[in-house]
This record gives structure tokens, C-alpha cells and sequence, in this order.
């Protein structure tokens, strides 16, 4: 291979220095660069990423905390999901959370879920767990059950979606997934009658 066209190890130094200098436009290729860069040396930028004032710059920091995985940048999810001022970091956390074990991550999610109003963020929690292969049917019925709740049409939606999924699994859950979509036939959004309805007919 010529020697213009070998791999090339991003300067950590001058990584650094972008992702700290304030302007988004430098930081957020900077952490992109981070995805070559291994766990150990990638972390510790990314948490500097979270430091950072642009909740642009601390959403994609952590969606590289959920690639680069360890056990540092794991607490820093949980304080983000926990604590950032900004619906869209908190929804990435989120995200990343379940990328680090849904084991773990499940309570951390079911917490947000229920303090936290935002749609975004309750969107994010049931797209990160509703397909989980290791998510549990008894699981899905008490985040759904709390997603119809909702009073954002979207979370609505989403609870009847994995209502509709449980219904057409059977299993225990089954019969009270349909009882609570069948509660859903007069909501006031047609979008939220709708996966109703199509939940019902699995």
C-alpha cells in the first residue's frame, strides 16, 4: 500500500483541543474521529464532550459513550439521563444506556420514563427497549401501560405499539395487553386508534 494511502491515527492532543473550544463545528468531527480511536483514549474525550455548554456536542458524546463502552463512561450516561438540562442528551443517554445491558439499564430507564415528561426522551425509552431481544413481556406491559398514560399522543402510540406486539406473542401478558388497547378504541388522536386497532386484530 503506498504511504498516502495508510491508516491514519487521529492526534489526540488536537482532538482534545477541538472538542473543548466551543465551537460545535470543530467538536462534533472531533468526537466523530473518536470511533478510530480505542476505548481507553476515546472515554475520557467523550466525557469532556459531556462538559461541553452545545447540547449538540453532549448528545453525540453520548452516543459514542453507548460505542466506546466502560465503566466510567457508563456513570456518565446515568448522570446525563439523570441530570442534563436538555431532553435530546437525556434521550441519548438513554440509548447508550441499553447498548451498555439492558439488565442494568432497565430500572435507570423505567425511572426517566416516569419522572420525565419529555416526549423525546419517553420515545427514545420505548424505541431502545421495545425490539431488546432480552427485553421481558412483563417489562414491556409496565412501560407500555405507562406510555398510554402519557398525555403526548406520540408516547401514546408507541405504548400501543408494544401493546399490539405482546398481544400478538400470547404468553401471560397477552390478555391484559388487549384489555388495555381495547381501552384505547376512543382515544382523542386517531394515530393512537389506529395502532390500537391493529394490535387488537393480531
Amino acid at each position: 500500500m503506498p504511504d498516502d494511502q495508510q491508516p491514519t491515527h487521529p492526534d489526540l492532543e488536537q482532538l482534545r483541543a477541538a472538542i473543548s473550544c466551543g465551537d460545535p463545528g470543530r467538536s462534533m468531527p472531533a468526537l466523530v474521529a473518536l470511533r478510530q480511536v480505542p476505548v481507553e483514549q476515546a472515554v475520557p474525550l467523550l466525557l469532556l464532550g459531556l462538559e461541553q455548554e452545545a447540547f449538540l456536542v453532549r448528545s453525540l458524546s453520548c452516543a459514542g459513550l453507548g460505542v466506546k463502552r466502560n465503566g466510567s463512561g457508563r456513570e456518565a450516561l446515568v448522570r446525563a439521563l439523570e441530570h442534563d438540562p436538555d431532553a435530546n442528551v437525556r434521550a441519548e443517554a438513554a440509548n447508550s444506556l441499553v447498548s451498555h445491558g439492558l439488565e442494568q439499564a432497565w430500572p435507570l430507564l423505567l425511572a426517566a420514563f416516569r419522572r420525565d415528561d419529555q416526549w423525546l426522551l419517553r420515545c427514545s425509552v420505548l424505541s431502545a427497549v421495545a425490539e431488546h431481544p432480552q427485553a421481558s413481556a412483563d417489562g414491556l406491559l409496565e412501560l407500555a401501560t405507562l406510555a398510554i398514560a402519557a398525555t403526548d399522543g406520540t408516547v401514546r402510540v408507541g405504548g400501543a405499539e408494544i401493546l399490539g406486539r405482546l398481544v400478538g406473542e400470547g404468553g401471560p401478558p397477552a390478555d391484559a395487553a388487549r384489555s388495555r388497547l381495547a381501552g384505547l378504541q376512543d382515544d382523542p388522536d386517531h394515530r393512537v386508534v389506529g395502532a390500537a386497532l391493529n394490535g387488537l386484530q393480531r
